[in-house]
């Protein structure tokens, strides 16, 4: 029978809420009231403004005055001054080079889904343009199609009913779809894997699919029975069981590809899938890993591999500074001639820019941060004289890097934390008013640091309850809260290092940037800043973006020292775990939040508070005692397997979950069944850690369970993997108790 692990809020959990939190000043018990606060106080003291890096080299700026609904390509069309531009919808655009003589106007609309067009290089004679279109809504094993169609150069429309089916591919999770021409005059095709997580279908490695490839065609002429012919110096044409279309395999999803037109090297931009994204420059048959590896790490070791070694790429982005790069192109133009030679691309999901020297020696390439935007980066396109240009999705804007001009440094961002407004008096921890104290039910581990909570809305605004739903399907994943802009979540740590003295170590803020569009592309950024306490504790100051290491002197009851390492995390780390797929808020959502809370005297459930005081866009739509709720895995009034599940849970599963970026497939949300984590007798994907015939989950054997072991790790190997230096006994305890007792 299914374990319901989100119990209802009831007398225990008052109980419990009673006994963790006295009131503070008097030490006396609170008292019980239906709410914790009678009005709500803005919050009108922010100072986050700017950014506490450096300026970036380049700014973005918008170069057409027009933009485009859902766009997914920018080429331009060989032989005039003219870009296409193609809406995933189904239609493609066209207009002048020049911004002062550019006019939108449409040259096809196919009225279904299309991911890539390309115009013929002799287009000028044939008219002929290429798309690479899907079916809406379903599958099919010849789903995704290359149609060419012919346009009248005189008014640059196309009529669909001219259109010629070349080639076909399966479609279902990656498509790929990207076409470009390279300087042979043959067609470049990218295919995608087909698989919608962990190349389920094993396509990339097997030279018998197209599937997980970049393909090379002629489109010039045809083979016997087909639209199109295959080049006889493909690098597998004659290889039995292998398809000839194939140029280079391996890939899980090179959404852009594109030709250097000055070497005539082609470069790829590939999206992966649970820590690393990469570059590459694409040689002929060549082997690029996946998915025996994402990148230069492995993946599935264990999977079969093609015939030909594994390539290394230029350069790998980790997902916490990149999530799904778009390929760019190889600068040649002159407005930005320090990036003369240098491949430009960018990352769909933050928005920042790069460009790298590919150095032939190593076969490598360092990249250089040239910007950081608010675009989604959803393609490149390249003009004729050279010049780079961003597609952004959002708001189908058409984008130029430019210089940054010299003195533009913003130094308005807080370095201290007594200057973020937080505060009316940060030395006794006094918040500013707006700012609402909070707790939860099941905490994150930190290395036995207790911690305080607040969040601050600005002004007036209001969240929205539960309508954060993004990526689905994934099973267990229950909506998140949707934040207004400008939204701060403030964590305090506190380490005990003697007996009945604490020390501030450091004050962790969350900064919320709502960006428009739609959640399923990002429609915001969560900002994390690490603030530092110092000896006095009278104030903190920011951390370098890098973070930082240091060690505090712990002492027992008995005078026995320890020295206990502190991770302040770097900024690119905190978004390791505040991922969209985690709803950012790991901690404040309905399930955590249902709980008693002190608010300085008076208990009271926290979302009936929140309600009460009108934080809600609309009123709840039930009762606390009717909404879920997250066992306190600290309650042992509830059972062991309710709070293990909730130490999971609160620990393990923002990773841990479909989408979620831990390299595995089993999840620990304990929303799901013990049978639906796909953890029961699984074995381990990487390594086995000198076990004995380990699984993830052994009912009844915590020796075997890989769960179990890697919380006893304190190096390599230790899960949670960042962040924690100290193992948590208690929990360690729990955990084999629960899979001790399990059936």
């Amino acid at each position: 029978m299914r374990t319901t692990f989100y119990a209802l809020a009831g007398a225990a959990a008052v109980a419990l809420a009673v006994a963790l939190y006295p009131t503070p000043s008097t030490g006396a018990a609170p008292e019980r009231k239906p709410v914790g606060l009678e009005k709500r106080e803005q919050w009108t003291t922010s100072k986050f403004v700017g950014s506490p890096e450096p300026p970036d080299p380049y700014t973005v700026q918008r170069v057409y005055k027009f933009g485009f609904n859902e766009a997914l390509e920018l080429v331009a069309v060989p032989g005039r001054n003219a870009w296409l531009v193609a809406e995933r919808p189904g239609k493609i655009h066209t207009f002048d080079t020049d911004p002062t003589r550019a006019e939108k106007k449409l040259v096809l609309d196919v009225k279904h889904t299309i991911y890539g067009a390309v115009a013929h290089p002799k287009f000028k004679d044939n008219g002929f343009i290429y798309l690479s279109e899907l079916p809406d809504g379903k599958e099919a094993p010849d789903g995704t199609k290359l149609v060419r169609y012919t346009v009248d150069r005189a008014t640059m429309t196309a009529d669909p009913k001219t259109a010629k089916l070349i080639f076909t591919w399966p479609n279902g999770g990656h498509n790929g779809g990207c076409l470009r021409f390279g300087p042979d005059g043959m067609l470049y095709v990218s295919t995608g894997d087909g698989s919608g997580i962990a190349d389920s279908l094993e396509t990339g490695q097997n030279l018998g699919t197209v599937l997980g490839k970049i393909l090379r065609i002629d489109v010039d002429k045809a083979d016997e029975g087909k639209g199109y012919a295959i080049p006889k110096d493909n690098p597998f044409v004659g290889t039995a069981g292998a398809r000839g279309e194939i140029w280079a395999y391996g890939i899980r999803q090179c959404w852009k590809i594109s030709f250097d037109t000055a070497t005539g090297d082609l470069w790829a931009g590939e999206v992966g899938q649970d820590l690393w994204e990469m570059v590459y420059r694409v040689e002929k048959g060549g082997n690029y890993g996946w998915s025996v590896s994402e990148g230069s790490h492995p993946f599935r070791p264990e999977r079969k591999k093609g015939p030909t070694p594994i390539l290394k790429p230029v350069a790998e982005h980790h997902h916490t500074e990149a999530r799904s790069i778009t390929g760019g192109f190889v600068y040649h133009g002159t407005k930005n001639p320090a990036l003369k030679g240098m491949y430009v691309y960018g990352d769909f999901d933050t928005g920042r820019v790069w460009a790298l020297k590919y150095d032939p020696k190593t076969g490598t390439g360092k990249p250089i941060e040239l910007a950081k935007t608010n675009l989604r980066l959803v393609a490149w396109g390249q003009d004729h004289d050279g010049e780079v240009y961003a597609l952004n999705f959002i708001d189908g804007g058409i984008y130029r890097l430019a210089a940054t001009p010299t003195g533009a440094a913003d130094t308005r961002f807080p370095r201290k934390l007594s200057e973020t407004g937080l505060f009316s008096d940060t030395a006794k921890l006094i918040p500013e008013k707006g700012l609402i104290s909070y707790s939860v039910n099941s905490e994150l581990w930190s290395d036995g640091a207790t911690k305080e909570r607040f969040f601050a809305l600005p002004g007036a605004s209001q969240i929205e309850f539960e309508t954060l739903t993004y990526p689905q399907p994934a099973p267990g994943s229950v909506p998140g809260w949707r934040f207004p802009n400008g939204t701060v979540t403030v964590k305090h740590f506190f380490l005990e290092t003697e007996p009945g003295k604490k020390r501030r170590l450091e004050t962790r803020v969350f900064v919320v940037s709502v960006l428009g569009g739609t959640e399923e592309y990002g429609d915001q950024v969560w900002n994390g800043y690490t603030y530092i306490w110092n000896d006095e504790q009278t104030d903190a100051v920011l951390a370098d973006k890098n973070g930082a290491d240091r060690e505090f002197v712990v002492k027992s009851a008995d005078g026995a020292e320890r020295k206990q390492k502190w991770h302040f995390p770097s900024r690119a780390e905190c978004n390791l775990c505040h991922t969209v797929t985690a709803k950012y808020a790991l901690g404040i959502n309905t399930a955590q939040m249902n709980r008693d809370h002190d608010y300085g005297g008076t208990l009271a459930n926290q979302l009936a508070t929140l309600d009460h005081i009108g934080l809600f866009t609309k009123k709840l739509p039930a009762p606390p005692d009717k909404l879920a709720r997250l066992t306190d895995y600290r309650d042992e009034k509830a059972s062991v397997e309710d709070r293990a599940r909730a130490y999971l849970h609160a620990n393990c599963s923002h990773c841990h979950r479909k989408w979620g970026g831990g390299n595995a497939e089993f999840q620990l949300l304990s929303t799901l069944p013990v049978k639906e984590l796909g953890a029961i007798d699984t074995k381990p994907g990487q390594g086995t850690f000198e076990l004995k015939d380990p699984r993830i989950l052994v009912p009844g054997d915590p020796a075997r369970s890989m769960i179990y072991h890697r919380m006893t790790l304190t190096g390599l190997g230790r899960m949670p993997h960042i962040a924690s230096n100290v193992r948590d006994e208690p929990a360690i305890k729990l955990v084999h108790d629960w899979i001790k007792g399990m059936k």
